[in-house]
């Protein structure tokens, strides 16, 4: 019998109530029968990345990220652009998984929630750091669904079906590339 997959849903905002986090949330309510998400929630509990700390045993809550990462068979991510680029603290998250092998080969894809014109930056960092990690970007995965805030309803879930359904297809399109 196939393994259900497993995709990780990483969050690269920490404010409460993100578009990103509403994204991740719709995935996750609308992730395809036979395939499990886990949204990630320690982003704010990382330390800040110091490759003197990056040895065993590895901060408590750097190897609860590692190990989300590894049991998953791949990743979504949903990230805002800041300054041009990715926000610090999940800069901070990925600086973690380079010293690491959970990534490699690992499908991986991201949903850009940005304004039309906006969000090419962050998706370019990623894009790199994903490289240095060995994550496997999957290009028919990754998506555009800007997301104002209108969208969004009171559970923090967006209604849209046309969104739903674009996040119903990245979900299927990666655990296609995780083997599933």
């Amino acid at each position: 019998m196939p393994k259900t997959p497993v995709v990780l849903l990483l969050s690269g905002s920490l404010r409460s109530g993100s578009s990103n986090e509403a994204v991740l949330r719709t995935a996750h309510a609308v992730a395809p029968e036979g395939i499990r998400t886990v949204r990630y929630a320690g982003l704010a509990a990382l330390p800040h990345f110091n490759p003197d700390d990056d040895i065993d045993p590895l901060p408590a809550p750097v190897a609860e990220l590692r190990a989300a990462i590894d049991a998953a068979s791949a990743l979504l991510i949903c990230t805002p652009e800041y300054a041009g680029t990715l926000p610090g603290s999940f800069k901070n998250l990925l600086d973690w998984t380079v010293g690491g092998t959970e990534i490699c080969d690992k499908p991986s894809a991201w949903v850009s929630a940005a304004a039309p014109g906006r969000g090419q930056g962050a998706e370019a960092t990623l894009r790199t750091v994903l490289g240095y990690t060995g994550g496997a970007v999957v290009e028919e995965a990754c998506v555009r669904v800007p997301v104002g805030r209108e969208l969004i309803g009171a559970d923090g879930v967006i209604a849209d079906p046309g969104v739903q359904d674009r996040l119903r297809e990245a979900l299927r399109v990666l655990a296609a590339a995780a083997g599933a």
